[in-house]
């Protein structure tokens, strides 16, 4: 999510070799600071950074560790605001009303799906989406879609005014003992007196406890500008950075908090709905110094993953029992922690690993439509005991998928060493071991320990 930045900061902490090497340490800013202004972080902000960093530094010695020290301290202020909520936090009297707004193309409507999802799949909320963007013919039949696909109330009349839609929702949303009413109201493709007039009477009617705006990450420091914008006129709590997957450069995230004085509270970073990520600012810190979100990882993983399921799925590997049931159970529950390039940017040492993964689709690659074809020709037997596929066998397997009994036996073998990997990672210092190994195929660890 963070390649461009943390490869920046990397290449800059290598530049320190020596301890009390000034000419060093400016030639590491001054690397950092081109890298950080071609990434489209605000001038100001790189120039704040990069002056705190280097009297940091000085102030208790040149080296490596305190430079890293310096930076990630300072990034954590860049990122934070005094007071301002974690994530998503909910108002002490149901429901949270939430008005998702900004303009048009910004991915406003998907957000609202997005956050919709998040609240229902990992904070275990009853969500209530109210469809209150009658400008775009589209959004009503989007959000219907969406608040389908992943099973969340939806209040929508195309015949209604906005306010009488928000009225409708509210009511529902109190009478049902819903925890949370998301409202997508409309947006332009410019801003203008007329939107904001109509934004100015939802919100005196929705009263509500916080204010996204939605901001498209790959118009870059314009996305800021309308921002403030939007705070003046209407009044921001969070920002929500849209289609951060897209922005190659991802510079924005870094500066917009100071600049617009509201925190960052998600992050889009796909196009399925389990791929928004909360915006906190230290996580963000470590994952931007290479090392990881793994409190994030594990929260996404257990309000996705059946502990029971979970703990029977281990003892199973322990013994080498995987079968091509356990196979697709878990590719079912891979699909809910989100797009692989997001697994793969929270685990330590892998960013690079994520680079290089891209944007790999567990659901739709071929690959893997190949192996559900293989795993759907096999009888119920041959899913709990692999060992049974003898020639006869994958030759009847080869055509009931429609591919080459050559592949059919390339896939038994990758889903055998797959097994085996499985079960050696399973065992005590497994994990440690899998991941040195990943960093060598990489061509180099990851970043120094970040001194706590």
């Amino acid at each position: 999510m963070f390649n461009n930045l943390t490869d920046s900061f990397k290449n800059a902490i290598g530049k320190i070799r020596f301890h009390d090497d000034e000419k060093a340490l400016k030639k590491a800013t001054t690397e950092l600071k081109k890298s950080l202004l071609k990434s489209d972080v605000h001038h100001k902000v790189v120039k704040d950074l990069i002056s705190t960093v280097e009297l940091e530094t000085k102030k208790y010695g040149v080296g490596k560790d305190n430079f890293l020290k310096a930076l990630q301290d300072k990034l954590t202020d860049i990122l934070t605001i005094e007071g301002a909520p974690r994530g998503f936090t909910f108002a002490s009297n149901p429901p949270t009303v939430v008005l998702m707004i900004g303009l048009q193309g910004s991915g406003k409507t998907t957000t609202t799906g997005k956050l919709a999802h998040f609240l229902k799949e990992q904070k275990k909320k009853k969500v209530l989406i109210v469809a209150a963007d009658l400008q775009r013919l589209a959004a009503v039949e989007q959000l219907r879609q969406i608040a389908s696909n992943i099973e969340v109330d939806l209040v929508a009349d195309e015949s209604a005014k906005p306010i009488e839609i928000v009225k409708q929702g509210l009511s529902k949303a109190k009478k049902e003992l819903y925890d949370v009413v998301l409202i997508d109201t409309a947006g332009r493709l410019a801003i203008d007196d007329e939107l904001m007039e109509e934004l100015a009477e939802v919100k005196k009617v929705a009263n509500p406890d916080e204010l996204f705006y939605v901001a498209d990450a790959m118009t870059g420091q314009d996305s800021v500008r309308t921002a403030q914008t939007f705070k003046e006129k209407i009044g921001i709590t969070g920002v929500v950075l849209s289609k951060f997957d897209g922005d190659a450069k991802g510079g924005v995230a870094l500066g917009l908090t100071q600049q617009v004085g509201v925190p960052l509270r998600f992050i889009g970073n796909g196009e399925k709905m389990p791929d928004l990520e909360q915006f906190i600012a230290d996580r963000i810190v470590s994952r931007l110094m290479g090392a990881g979100d793994i409190e994030g990882l594990a929260e996404r993983a257990a309000s996705s993953i059946d502990p029971k399921e979970a703990k029977r799925m281990t003892q199973k590997i322990k013994k080498g029992q995987f079968n091509f049931n356990d196979f697709l159970a878990q590719m079912e529950q891979m699909k809910k922690l989100g797009s692989m390039k997001s697994i793969m940017g929270m685990i330590p040492g892998m960013g690079n690993m994520a680079k290089q993964i891209g944007d790999m689709d567990l659901e739709n690659s071929e690959e893997i439509k190949q192996i559900k074809a293989l795993v759907s020709s096999m009888t119920p037997k041959e899913r709990e005991n692999p060992e049974l596929l003898n020639n006869t066998r994958k030759r009847r397997l080869a055509l009931g998928s429609g591919l080459e009994v050559m592949h059919v036996n390339r896939v038994l073998k990758q889903f055998k060493n797959a097994s085996k990997m499985a079960k050696k990672m399973s065992t005590k210092g497994g994990m440690k071991e899998m991941q040195k190994m990943m960093q060598q195929m990489q061509g180099g660890g990851g970043m120094p320990n970040i001194p706590r």
